[in-house]
């Protein structure tokens, strides 16, 4: 019986690293912020649990410019550079060349091209004219998750392997306004990509990482507007309510309940938890949902801590974090969850 698995996983991020509190500094030298705006900033970003973040910038002063012609020539610029990182480490990890991949499949939500970043990427690595492409669009956070469940069903084609890519470049939709959804999603948002190298095999004993088991899905239309990206002005700007919380984790607990019932599994036969780091509230509210024991989101909050919330590449930066410092036995299982706009959340049961 043929399986999907991942033969290796990489993440990247732009090179600019600011720390929370240089941030602070920065905006509230740059702008004239109002005073309970001011005070929101100062509570997120130096009393909140994000340390550092990556921008795709060249300077800092370009955070300044909103027009929406540089936001996509930005995006266009770092989402490119950033992605084309990580998928050269994964098929790095992999042993593989560009000769070797067959399809790509690349998701955002950051910013819209057409063609899609994958006419970019395909340049960029040097990959074969035939390889088969896809673009993902528009589901936000979550969608790292069913690109990999694209990529698992792709794979089979010619025993060639599919880059499954993650990338965002969440500073090129900020919004300097004083709206608190905004004013959060500035202190909470940043830049990174990730690139699963996903295949097709009957040989348990292949050289793979992680075996992909099961995947699950919901759409809940009724909160949609929890939770999304509004074109202003030709802009992107979040929407981000304070119930996406509760949304998330009564969205990712049904998931979780018909991956793991179909499966034949009970919680505590998942020794590993890859949830999407969305923030320390919605991480707090899902391991409350989940009954889940203390420490089993340590690696989403230690990806949240040092990157923030990067979107959809967040959850493999999780499962790269596991795969690193916990060094997972064979056979173990682990989950991976996370959740976006739509109102949307996925699972995939992944093994060791």
């Amino acid at each position: 019986m043929m399986k999907a698995v991942i033969k290796a996983i990489a993440t990247a991020n732009p090179p600019k690293k600011f720390t929370q509190e240089r941030i602070y500094q920065f905006l509230s030298s740059r702008f004239d912020l109002k005073s309970e705006e001011k005070q929101l900033y100062e509570k997120i970003l130096l009393d909140g649990p994000i340390k550092t973040r990556h921008f795709g910038l060249d300077n800092d002063e370009q955070i300044l410019l909103q027009d929406p012609d540089h936001l996509i020539t930005r995006f266009l610029k770092h989402g490119r550079l950033t992605a084309a990182q990580a998928a050269r480490k994964a098929l790095t990890r992999a042993k593989l060349d560009p000769k070797d991949v067959g399809g790509i499949i690349v998701n955002t939500c950051t910013g819209y091209l057409c063609p899609g970043l994958s006419s970019y990427l395909v340049e960029d690595l040097r990959l074969d004219g035939s390889v088969k492409v896809v673009d993902i669009a528009g589901m936000g956070c979550g969608a790292a998750i069913p690109n990999l469940e694209c990529a698992a069903k792709m794979a089979p084609l010619d025993n060639r392997v599919v880059l499954s890519i993650a990338v965002e470049i969440c500073s090129a939709t900020f919004f300097m306004e004083p709206q608190p959804d905004l004013v959060v999603s500035n202190c909470l948002f940043a830049d990174g990509a990730s690139a699963a190298v996903v295949a097709q095999t009957k040989n348990n004993n292949s050289e793979k990482i992680v075996t992909l088991l099961d995947f699950e899905s919901l759409i809940l239309p009724k909160e949609r507007e929890n939770l999304r990206y509004r074109s202003v002005q030709g802009r992107l700007r979040n929407v981000l309510s304070k119930r996406v919380p509760v949304a998330a984790a009564r969205s990712v607990k049904e998931v979780t309940n018909k991956v793991l019932e179909r499966n034949g599994l009970a919680p505590d036969e998942i020794a590993f938890w890859a949830v999407h780091p969305g923030g320390s509230l919605v991480l707090e509210r899902i391991q409350k949902e989940l009954d889940l024991p203390d420490g089993a989101l340590d690696y989403s909050y230690q990806i949240l801590r040092n990157y923030g919330n990067m979107s959809s590449p967040s959850v493999m930066f999780v499962l790269e974090r596991i795969l690193q410092e916990a060094r997972p036995k064979r056979n173990q299982k682990c989950l991976l969850l996370s959740f976006g706009a739509g109102f949307t959340a996925f699972a995939a049961l992944a093994e060791f």
